[in-house]
């Protein structure tokens, strides 16, 4: 029973005898394998999350040049749409210095009250100014009608040089109202040639409009897919950081248990080094214990001999006097006769 109890306190595993610790060892161990599975749980999301992040920058670099490209496509769209602007502009104006011409080649006079267009009270004007000055320089009219003749003509080059910034604007065709049906002809001229090429300028943005429409599906189909990989990203993160708060929350109760372990083998180990010890203090003989050779020394120093068990019944010479050498000698041989006649 004693080597039982001694082999147990030694640590020495017996069958019969169940450790003290197995369940709060399963509970740990199994509460390792749940973080480790939590741990690759989350690595995994994390994984997952760098490479949606990594296809969201891809995708947003993706974007960031094509959109730049759809910047060049509508620059150049504008720029056709201003010219479109440009020539129905400038074939209207013409349209109107040439229905004014008209007008005045059948003798029609406009109704009191009504406005000229810009370019044909302009051209009217300027007429007037050039067959009045032909007339003040070639004929002979009196001084009055000079006068006359020099006011009007003032008032005239006034409201041309009011005229003239309109009538610039519009590229005004410079016609000689003298010869009204060639002025006509090439009003009329004009005016096509203007709406001809308005009419090439919506021909090339209508062909682009196919480009542009291409150009905008695929920038929005970009930036659809960049927010998608951002929300993928965002949940993925979301998800990891969650699965390591739910780490953090275990590894304090999986910190508890191992420290419970600690204490409990800590105190087994100071348990058992006691035991050990008092065993073996009560095993010693008495030449190994220490106590046993402070009494015969004491002994010793208080009555002057020393008895020695074992050395016989009854033999007297097992008596050690103090200060006796030859005594002492033969003692000691008695006692190694009697230990050579026990073995």
């Amino acid at each position: 029973m004693g080597y039982a109890v001694a082999k147990n306190m030694r640590g020495i595993k017996d069958d019969a005898t169940p450790n003290p610790d197995s369940e709060l060892r399963d509970e740990l161990q199994a509460m390792e394998a749940r973080v480790r599975k939590l741990r690759d749980t989350r690595n995994g999301y994390s994984d997952q999350a760098r490479t949606a992040a990594d296809k969201r920058n891809a995708i947003q670099g993706q974007y960031k040049e094509h959109r730049e490209k759809v910047d060049l496509v509508l620059a150049e769209v504008k720029a056709i749409r201003a010219e479109v602007k440009m020539h129905k502009e400038k074939r209207n104006a013409i349209q109107t210095q040439l229905r004014d011409i008209i007008g005045q080649a059948k003798g029609q006079r406009k109704e009191k009250g009504d406005k000229k267009s810009a370019t044909a009270e302009y051209a009217q004007l300027k007429s007037e100014v050039a067959s009045l000055e032909k007339t003040f320089e070639t004929s002979s009219v009196g001084q009055k009608k000079e006068k006359e003749m020099i006011k009007k003509i003032k008032e005239m080059g006034r409201r041309i040089e009011e005229l003239a910034p309109e009538v610039v604007k519009f590229e005004m065709i410079a016609v000689d109202l003298s010869d009204m049906d060639t002025a006509i002809k090439t009003l009329k001229a004009e005016a096509d040639a203007s709406h001809q090429a308005m009419l090439e300028a919506v021909g090339r943005a209508d062909a682009m409009s196919k480009e542009v429409d291409e150009a905008f599906a695929h920038r929005d189909f970009l930036k659809a897919e960049g927010d998608r990989f951002h929300d993928e990203f965002v949940e993925l993160r979301k998800k990891s950081d969650q699965t390591h708060e739910k780490i953090t929350e275990m590894m304090v109760n999986v910190n508890e248990v191992r420290e419970k372990l600690n204490m409990a083998r800590d105190e087994r180990k100071s348990w058992m080094v006691d035991h050990n010890a008092a065993v073996k203090s009560e095993m010693k003989t008495g030449a190994e214990s220490e106590d046993v050779a402070d009494a015969l020394l004491a002994s010793l120093q208080n009555q002057g001999s020393v008895t020695f068990g074992g050395t016989g019944k009854g033999d007297a010479q097992g008596v050690v006097k103090k200060g006796g050498k030859s005594a002492k000698k033969k003692a000691m041989r008695r006692i190694d006769m009697n230990a050579s006649r026990r073995r």
